[in-house]
């Protein structure tokens, strides 16, 4: 598809045209040409919007899809529609399916069901067989068949021999590890982050140190084996302060923060609201600000939506027995502009794709055209018409928004919202 985009507010610290307004020519996927009132030849379609701004392709480490086993939750097909239209040109799929993506067949059959979409799939392999965390699953076959990292969604590893042995498993092929970080036995049956909310409540508390003791066990393993580790989403304070103590060492340490922990806290859930039942838990304002200056200070590596579509019939019920998670990608742009600049924003939603091994395309002539499109301005509010999933399990819902994403140009196809 030939595509001119017309003045167009180019975001790209890698491109000679970063902060410049421009018309960016498109021909057969490739930037032909950028520069000022490019002309449009027959065939070319024509993109104008207000405040139109271009980035390189926005890339999300976290998203859950459902299919195969789980697809009343969401199907890979609507997946990557929505994460398209909410700006999205790459996504990395949690092997959260069922049966759980622990093998190379399974790797194989999601890469084949997401092949000819505009947003590109990087599915991620379990890191033991059914994520149950007693046997390593076959992770050099999934890395040969297209995983570009392993981790089991949202389980702590609770046998460190078995983390230490994976990490050291996995540099013979430059793998990476994922390890989320939640102690069971100090989480206990915690429901929400443990502080004045949750004693206000009534509800079962969280402590931190769940989180921050798993991290720095993980860090200690990483330190003795070598390799790379990825902690998926932090949501404390102290966790910040041992993940930049463990880079200042050289440690190949990189982490990621949810949206709604950046945006949202544990003040938000007086009414009871299943939607807002997340793990790691929504904390408090102190973790949150800590967060955020983690991202600010180049500490948190990347930013995700940690996308979770699930059935009404596991959120619709009381607030201890609902499932944890939240929808986030069609609001993951709108809300991060209400806490942090736009140039950190695309930062942090670019960042991941050298650590998972994704390339990076610049804006610039001669380069493979893989752009997001989005405007920075307009305030609204997100409601349940905005929800482009099939659940509709959001934590956003009449949150204010700021910018929208228009949607993507990616693989020869514009999609637009």
């Amino acid at each position: 598809m030939n595509v001119i985009f017309k003045n167009a507010t180019i975001i790209d610290n890698e491109s000679p045209f970063h902060n410049q307004k421009t018309d960016v020519k498109v021909e057969n996927g490739i930037i032909k040409n950028i520069g000022q009132n490019l002309s449009a030849a027959t065939g070319f379609e024509v993109v104008e919007l207000d405040n139109l701004h271009l980035s390189q392709g926005w890339f999300d480490s976290s998203v859950s899809f459902g299919e195969p086993g789980f697809e009343d939750r969401e199907t890979l097909a609507n997946g990557l529609n929505t994460a398209a239209k909410s700006g999205f040109t790459n996504v990395a799929l949690q092997p959260n399916s069922f049966p759980v993506i622990d093998n190379q067949s399974q790797i194989s059959f999601v890469l084949n069901k997401a092949n000819g979409f505009a947003t590109q799939l990087h599915p991620i392999g379990a890191f033991t067989k059914n994520s149950d965390g007693t046997d390593l699953a076959e992770m050099f076959d999934m890395k040969n068949a297209g995983a570009v990292a392993f981790g089991d969604y949202n389980k702590n590893l609770d046998n460190a021999n078995l983390l230490k042995i994976g990490l050291q498993y996995v540099q013979d092929f430059d793998g990476l590890v994922i390890a989320y970080c939640q102690d069971k036995t100090v989480k206990g049956s915690g429901v929400v982050h443990e502080g004045l909310v949750s004693t206000r409540l009534g509800l079962k508390g969280i402590p931190s140190l769940a989180e921050e003791l798993e991290v720095a066990r993980n860090l200690f393993l990483l330190e003795y084996t070598g390799g790379k580790l990825h902690i998926p989403t932090i949501s404390s304070a102290k966790s910040v302060e041992l993940i930049k103590a463990a880079k200042a060492k050289g440690l190949k340490i990189t982490c990621a923060v949810a949206v709604h922990n950046l945006v949202l806290t544990d003040e938000v859930l007086t009414g009871f609201d299943s939607r807002y039942k997340v793990t790691p838990p929504l904390r408090d304002e102190n973790h949150r600000k800590a967060l955020i200056q983690g991202v600010l200070d180049g500490t948190i590596d990347m930013i995700t939506s940690d996308h979770n579509p699930l059935d009404i019939e596991l959120k619709k019920m009381e607030f201890d027995n609902a499932k944890n998670g939240t929808i986030g990608l069609e609001s993951a742009f709108g809300a991060l502009q209400n806490v942090l600049p736009l140039e950190i924003i695309i930062e942090k939603l670019t960042n991941g794709k050298a650590v998972f091994g994704i390339g990076k395309t610049a804006i610039k002539e001669g380069n493979k055209a893989s752009f997001t499109l989005f405007t920075s301005e307009g305030n609204w509010e997100f409601t349940k018409e905005n929800i482009l999933s099939k659940s509709k399990n959001s934590a956003f819902l009449g949150q204010p928004m700021k910018g929208r994403a228009y949607g993507i140009y990616n693989n020869g196809q514009l999609i637009l919202n």
